[in-house]
């Protein structure tokens, strides 16, 4: 799995890139038959968190779940052979470049 992931100062979150960079991305994960699924997210500003106390207490609030200077953006699944080649999808990817990062891990699967 991909997780594209940006900075979360809209400021420093300018890094070049174009939805047309993207699209292109997109198309090349498809192309290569590696894509399995995937989303963009809405913005930041759209998120709400909850957490759940010891005693079941809800606390919700508006934001990410963390005071981070990244925040997701979207994901991919991808289907590759092994770490080097999902490296190599993550290297080209448009959140990869200028501030940006893309984290890479594996699918948990739950009963295999």
């Amino acid at each position: 799995m991909l997780l594209f992931m940006g900075p979360a100062n809209a400021a420093e979150a300018d890094n070049g890139c174009t939805v047309e960079d993207w699209m292109r991305y997109d198309r090349e994960l498809k192309d290569a038959g590696v894509w399995v699924s995937g989303h963009p997210l809405q913005d930041l500003t759209t998120c709400t968190s909850v957490r759940v106390g010891p005693a079941g207490e809800r606390t919700i609030t508006d934001g990410p779940f963390a005071e981070t200077r990244e925040v997701l953006g979207g994901y991919d699944i991808i289907d590759v052979p092994d770490l080097d080649a999902a490296l190599e999808w993550a290297a080209r990817s448009p959140g990869a470049t200028g501030s940006g990062s893309v984290q890479v891990r594996p699918v948990f699967e739950v009963g295999v």
